[in-house]
């Protein structure tokens, strides 16, 4: 009996000790986050790799949907509301399903995302926005499953879905304009010296309105006692958009000699380039 009870504790202790070794997931979990403008984006998903296996059309059969990857759906959470194909897509978690097909994937952005692999019952009241988007044969292999982001803009953004020698892209905008101008106005009823210079330089990169960026630009510089480098900086390539070469000139020297003084090389390198692109003697 005592032999027995001995026996019984050592392979009580065995398993007790193997319970607590962990094991590498064979698709392990990823978690990305991007900004895209002002847009907060976060993905979540499980990387499967191919390990000597045919994918599309074989282990991920050709017409039937896939979850995207492995384990529990894979899930995209944006903290605005975003645009896809033209449908509209409020701030939120989302899951993505896709269908391969041998030339194009479908893709749906469903609101259920709590699911281990393709929802069991299907409810179409869930389809947030659907999508076609084509694939790309790639010249090499990528072995394990990988979801970018690319083409970043101040704008939108484009979700790269990479394995095997497959890829596919899908583009989805944000409203960066639309909340940085509706910004602009709201503060233009009192803004400070910063409220102007960030609306102007807004302006200036976007391609906007460059009359109403000078305005705004001369006001801001009218507000401070001593403008520092990288806002004449800006402010001289405003005049130079403007095709005002003189002043974007005489702007660029007072730049280049505050970014001296603060040692700044970078700034330094930028105004003297553009300096000589706009033939300063």
């Amino acid at each position: 009996m005592k032999k027995l009870l001995l026996f019984t504790f050592a392979l009580t202790l065995m398993f007790s000790v193997n319970a607590q070794i962990k094991t590498p997931q064979p698709s392990p979990f990823t978690k990305i986050e991007q900004q895209v403008g002002l847009t907060d984006v976060t993905l979540e998903y499980s990387r499967p790799s191919m390990r000597g296996r045919a994918i599309f059309g074989n282990l991920t059969p050709y017409g039937k949907m896939w979850r995207t990857g492995a384990n529990k759906n894979t899930m995209i959470t944006f903290s605005d509301a975003v645009t896809i194909d033209g449908q509209e897509l409020k701030a939120g978690a989302y899951s993505i399903f896709v269908t391969p097909n041998e030339t194009s994937w479908d893709v749906v952005f469903y609101a259920d995302t709590e699911n281990w692999g393709t929802p069991r019952k299907w409810d179409d009241t869930k389809v947030a926005a659907k999508t076609t988007v084509k694939t790309m044969k790639m010249p090499m292999t990528v072995e394990t499953f990988t979801i970018t982001f690319d083409n970043l803009t101040n704008n939108s953004a484009e979700l790269g879905f990479i394995w095997e020698n497959t890829m596919a892209n899908i583009k989805f905008e944000v409203p960066t304009d639309k909340t940085v101008t509706s910004s602009i106005e709201k503060v233009m009823a009192g803004p400070s010296a910063n409220d102007y210079y960030a609306a102007a330089v807004y302006n200036l990169t976007e391609g906007k309105d460059l009359e109403k960026a000078k305005e705004w630009m001369d006001t801001a510089m009218s507000m401070v006692k001593e403008p520092a480098f990288w806002q004449l900086r800006q402010q001289s390539l405003l005049y130079a958009k403007l095709g005002d070469t003189k002043n974007a000139i005489a702007t660029a020297k007072k730049s280049l000699a505050l970014a001296k003084e603060n040692k700044n090389a970078d700034y330094v390198k930028m105004n003297e380039d553009s300096l000589k692109e706009w033939g300063a003697k």
